[in-house]
Formats: structure tokens, sequence, C-alpha cells
């Protein structure tokens, strides 16, 4: 983005919030969808992992629309339980990944097999490793949960650049 560009979406963002008073950008509504499309979990079964301790592929069939995502299930039962507490079963920063939020970066790039439920959160990482590693070293859970207010706020960023930015000419 050239200075110019920048300096006016600057502006443009300072005097739309002050003039509006739409709801600012909270950064509990970024749900890791991947690089594409709006699927949580790359599709996997958030209530899965803690009904049946496994990474199970969810079915579009099932699916449910929250925080501007889709969540899909493997049955009906495990999207009715969701609909009820989402926030039980959801993963833990969004579905970013855990160890990437321990030193303070977002890490988009998931393996939904790669998981753990640490004091009855969901955490989702990179790989099995970092998972693993993740689960062995109470600094991390510290660090990430340290981190986190910094992470959103990059999310934050990244959104209003994304939505600020004047186009091309």
């Amino acid at each position: 983005m050239s200075h110019h560009r920048r300096r006016y979406a600057i502006a443009l963002a300072a005097a739309i919030g002050m003039l509006s008073f739409a709801q600012p950008v909270v950064a509990e509504e970024f749900v890791n969808t991947g690089y594409f499309g709006d699927v949580a979990i790359k599709g996997y079964d958030p209530v899965a992992y803690f009904t049946q301790h496994d990474a199970v592929q969810g079915n579009p069939q099932y699916s449910y629309h929250w925080l501007g995502a889709t969540w899909q299930f493997a049955n009906a039962e495990n999207r009715d339980l969701f609909k009820a507490d989402p926030g039980k079963y959801a993963p833990q920063y969004g579905g970013y990944c855990a160890d990437g939020v321990s030193f303070g970066t977002v890490t988009t790039n998931i393996d939904p097999k790669a998981w753990r439920i640490i004091e009855g959160k969901l955490y989702i990482s990179y790989d099995p490793g970092t998972a693993e590693g993740f689960e062995k070293s109470p600094t991390k859970l510290t660090d990430s949960q340290k981190h986190w207010s910094e992470v959103e706020q990059t999310l934050v960023s990244e959104k209003q650049d994304k939505n600020w930015e004047a186009p091309a000419n």
C-alpha cells in the first residue's frame, strides 16, 4: 500500500469511526477459516473432540453458521450441542494455531488432527509436534493467553486494512 493510500485509509477510517455508531470490529468475531471460504476448522466437527476424543470430519449437511463462519458436524446431535453452547466447543483463539499465538503471531494454517483439550478448552495447532509441545509446556498456554490480545489487534488491523484500502488505480 502506498503512503498516500495508507494515509487515505487511516483518515477515512477515523472519519467514519467518528460519524458512525456501528459496532466496532471485535476480535472474537474472527474465526480462522483458512485462506479461502468460510468453513471453520477445515470442516472438522468441534464437538467430536470432546465427545469422541478424536478429530472427526464434519458433514456439510449438518452445519451451523456462527461468528461469520460455517461450522460442520458429523451429525445433528453434535450440531445441536454446539448451537446450545458454542463457546464450550469452539477452539480457543478462533481456531488459529495456539502455538503461534503463544509467540504473538497469527498462524492461519492449521491441522485439525493436531489438537489438545487442556483445562476443558480446545486448542488446535499447525502440526502434531506443535500440539504436543503446546500441551507439554505450561508456559505455552500462559504465553498464548498473554499474547492473545496483541494477536487480536493484528487481526483487527488486517481486517481494517482490507476493508478500508482504496482500490488500485
